[in-house]
């Protein structure tokens, strides 16, 4: 399957100024990789509305489509029609294929636990960023559950044989949550029956919640969440959801892609910053752990009103400043880079917890800040698990920033320029397609002026 190309500049120059209008959210790409994992292990027919654009999203079709499914998409609606058989029914199960997945950490994490199912050897492979990242886990985990691995020191490439059998196993949660995901979902494809994932130290909590939702929607087997420390599958059966029934009994699972809190709290600091505007999109009662940026817009003072169908978001009333806030980012790491963005125009220190779970992002995202901002005259210090950012103070323009090719630097560095003394350039400044790909087309539609 093919995706629209979006074509944006090695260069990006961001002019100071205000931001209005109304703008709806991206599709979120954690809601977006999950529909599309359980469209593959559920079987049968899913039409996924709403589908997300992003590298990331495209790189998850594209795994979907090696471990056996078809995807095609309808011209009208833009919705993806996803057909597949369970992976153990597949007849191919038994050749040797490759899976790419592009820079996609959460696609990586989820889709090796699945792609195990196979009884034929997979072949796991990335670029960029995911060259870099720790895959220790699977070197420790698969071999438990009857999988065959080899791995360079724990990095990709990646060779696997399974089949996956489930098994009571206990893991460590405190890398990164989405390894609990593909696990879950690999069971549930298994069809898992009296067996318990134990996990230590589980971080991200919220994201466990949406995975766990989503295999709802799509009918799958939904283990027992003993407050995060066990995950038990018991006898019951799986099934197929059946939100639309045909005459001939055939299922379709229908399911609405979330707009994406990550993508939305950029936008929506832009609004606090340099608004008002108004965003649509974004669910207030979602799972999504970026939902929480809220309560930091909230403690920054900035005029904020949510409602179920749209949220208006503007500076703090009168003369009055934004005011540094205190804030735990440990479930929601990826809220640090429009967080910082928010705190540079906040008055006083602003201090952010959780920068351990910085390290391994497409770049080291608490020294790349501390970097980047600088340039923008913006003071960041790390103290232990803190990263404390002074506020209040003019941001220089007419400088270069670089992404460091991570997504959310970019973006951050993009909303950062709306106040700036002058023009910010960003180099490297596709690398928001990622998550984000009409990022900035977006801010022009809100007003931004943009040149290369």
């Amino acid at each position: 399957m093919t995706f629209e190309k979006i074509e944006i500049p090695y260069l990006v120059r961001i002019h100071p100024g205000p931001v209005k209008g109304e703008i709806t959210a991206p599709a979120s790409k954690s809601s977006m990789q999950r529909a599309a994992a359980a469209a593959l292990v559920s079987g049968g027919s899913s039409r996924i509305l709403n589908p997300g654009i992003s590298n990331d999203d495209q790189a998850s079709i594209g795994v979907i489509e090696a471990l056996g499914a078809t995807v095609t998409k309808e011209e009208t609606s833009g919705a993806l029609l996803v057909t597949a058989n369970s992976l153990q029914m597949e007849a191919s199960q038994d050749k040797e294929i490759t899976v790419h997945f592009g820079e996609s950490g959460l696609g990586i994490r989820m889709f090796t636990s699945i792609a195990a199912l196979r009884s034929g050897v997979t072949h796991i492979q990335g670029e960029g960023s995911l060259l870099t990242r720790p895959m220790d886990f699977f070197d420790q985990t698969l071999p438990k559950l009857n999988v065959q691995i080899k791995s360079h020191e724990g990095r990709l490439p990646l060779d696997i044989q399974g089949p996956l059998l489930p098994k009571d196993i206990t893991i460590d949660g405190s890398l990164s949550s989405q390894f609990l995901t593909g696990l879950l979902l690999a069971y549930a494809a298994a069809d898992a029956t009296d067996v318990t994932i134990f996990v230590t130290n589980l971080k991200s909590r919220p994201y466990v919640d949406l995975t766990l939702k989503v295999m709802a929607d799509f009918g799958l087997k939904v283990p027992e969440n003993n407050h995060y420390e066990s995950f038990y599958f018991g006898n019951s059966p799986k099934g197929k959801a059946s939100t639309t029934t045909n005459t001939n009994t055939t299922t379709t699972t229908t399911y609405q892609v979330e707009g994406d809190w990550s993508g939305g709290a950029f936008l929506l600091v832009a609004g606090a910053i340099k608004g008002p505007i108004t965003i649509r999109g974004l669910d207030p009662q979602s799972t999504q752990a970026d939902k929480a940026v809220l309560k930091a817009l909230a403690d920054t003072g900035c005029q904020l009103s949510v409602t179920s169908d749209l949220i208006e978001i503007g500076p703090a009333a009168g003369d009055m400043r934004l005011k540094a806030f205190h804030f735990d980012a440990t479930d929601c790491p990826d809220l640090f880079p429009p967080l910082v963005a928010l705190a540079c125009y906040c008055q006083g220190k602003t201090v952010i917890e959780g920068v351990s779970r910085l390290a391994h992002k497409e770049s080291n995202r608490a020294l790349t800040l501390q970097q980047e901002f600088a340039k923008l005259g913006v003071k960041i210090d790390l103290q232990d698990d803190l990263m404390i950012i002074e506020g209040g103070k003019p941001l220089k323009g007419d400088v270069t920033t670089h992404s460091r090719h991570d997504h959310r630097i970019a973006m951050a560095a993009a909303v950062a320029a709306l106040g700036a003394t002058g023009p910010v350039a960003i180099e490297e400044a596709a690398a928001v397609k990622k998550s984000y790909p009409n990022f900035y087309r977006h801010l022009e539609n809100l007003g931004v002026t943009l040149s290369d």
